[in-house]
């Protein structure tokens, strides 16, 4: 079979990926080479048994195999590897002043950030103002990042943005420019001869297993493989990944992507083991209020909660696992916290055995809808007032911050919601650039 192309897009596209964000950031501030020093940015760090490593530099990678999975007790014990804690706060800033850099080669709406390290550009209109070629413009923009704010980019282009992104991700990151290209008349050379199918944005291993099960080994076979057999045995799915093998995409930027919003949730990796009842669900609470609070926020109601529980590494509870996850339907859709944590807290006491040290607690909220009031039914009468009285609390945490009213299980031992108060993302705020 062979597709034909020119009745496909043919933009061009970028996707600018800043190499090891966070370690390149931390190395700039400090007037450090963000390729040649071995820095890693932790987070705990002043905890030197459960810090998990956010970020690594490409030379504390190449010295000492470090990556994104280790702990600080993984670290070796080495004068030249410097480790450093989070800020949050300045990586934002950091994030920001990159895009206004993006921004001066295209218009708001050929921009996307595609996360805090990311970002898509269409400069399919744009181009031709700044160079007289395309990989010109490219390492005008690299050079130009590097000079204003120290970092370090690669860059993956194409027709379509996800021929970009496989560009970044399977050939910028390898590259000595730190540029990849793929285009409509490359992907052949470029897509097909990708040996393993995780390589490929948007393949895991299970879609991999699945794939496998149909015979399929790599991106030649996807690309040669009956679409209607894989549409049948995959569903939409299937389509979207011969697509992918195809190297077709119709994105638009300037078009309005309608996110359908399954789940809301919040997860919280522990200070230390966990092994009192009481403490535990003083913290699947809080993060239940969480997520509550974000439902309200974000003008959605729920219809289901889901509780993921993660021992301590190496532990196994009395049926041979190393956590739990369990879901349950509500009664009635809402958005009230102790609706919310009632049934956390019964999916926690029916699973968990009572031995098994707790480090890892993560809760969605599942079943989404537009937030159109309490309901009603004939064992379960919401207190209107309950409510009203969750929404006046989250104007007063929004106008004078998190810790202006909070719940009293917080001040109960165990409870973590007044020390991650001041978190972003999880993580330190740290210092800004100001």
């Amino acid at each position: 079979m062979k597709l034909d192309y020119s009745q496909e897009p043919a933009g061009v596209f970028l996707l600018i990926d800043n190499k090891s964000f966070y370690a390149t950031v931390e190395c700039s501030m400090r007037g450090l080479d963000p390729l040649t020093t071995p820095l890693v940015v932790m987070s705990e760090a002043a905890n030197t048994g459960g810090g998990l490593v956010l970020a690594s530099s490409p030379m504390a990678k190449q010295l000492f195999h470090i990556s994104n999975v280790n702990r600080r007790r993984d670290l070796p014990n080495d004068e030249r590897l410097i480790v450093v804690p989070p800020r949050m706060n300045l990586y934002i800033e950091m994030n920001l002043a990159v895009n206004r850099i993006f921004n001066e080669y295209c218009a708001d709406e050929d921009l996307l950030p595609y996360s805090i390290d990311e970002s898509i550009l269409d400069l399919t209109h744009s181009w031709r103002l700044f160079g007289n070629n395309i990989l010109q413009v490219i390492r005008k923009i690299q050079s130009q990042v590097r000079n204003e704010l120290g970092l370090v980019t690669t860059v993956g282009l194409g027709n379509n943005p996800l021929q970009a992104k496989i560009a970044l991700d399977v050939y910028a990151k390898h590259n000595r420019e730190f540029i990849g290209v793929i285009t409509n008349a490359t992907v052949r050379q470029k897509i097909w001869t990708i040996p393993r199918l995780t390589d490929v944005w948007g393949i895991n291993n299970r879609t991999q297993a699945r794939l496998e099960r149909l015979g399929i080994h790599n991106m030649w076979e996807l690309a040669h493989c009956d679409p209607f057999m894989l549409r049948s045995q995959l569903g939409i799915m299937g389509t979207q990944l011969y697509a992918t093998a195809w190297g077709i995409d119709r994105t638009s930027l300037q078009e309005t992507i309608l996110h359908n919003d399954r789940s809301l949730g919040n997860s919280q990796v522990l200070p230390r083991d966990y092994r009192e009842k009481d403490e535990i669900e003083v913290v699947i609470k809080e993060i239940g209020a969480q997520v509550a609070a974000r439902l309200r926020a974000h003008n959605k109601q729920c219809g289901g909660v889901h509780l993921w529980i993660g021992y301590s590494i190496g532990v196994v509870d009395t049926n041979g696992e190393t956590g739990f996850a369990h879901s349950q339907k509500l009664a009635c859709s809402t958005a009230e916290t102790s609706t919310i944590n009632r049934s956390l807290i019964f999916i926690f006491e029916k699973y968990w055995d009572g031995l098994a040290p707790v480090r890892h607690i993560a809760v969605s909220c599942t079943r989404l809808a537009q937030r159109y009031g309490e309901q009603l039914n004939l064992f379960n009468v919401p207190n209107p007032n309950a409510i009203k009285l969750e929404d006046a609390m989250d104007r007063i945490r929004k106008r004078f911050g998190k810790t202006a009213i909070m719940r009293a299980n917080s001040l109960k031992k165990g409870g973590t919601f007044i020390e991650r108060a001041g978190l972003v993302g999880g993580h330190s705020g740290g210092q800004s650039l100001e």
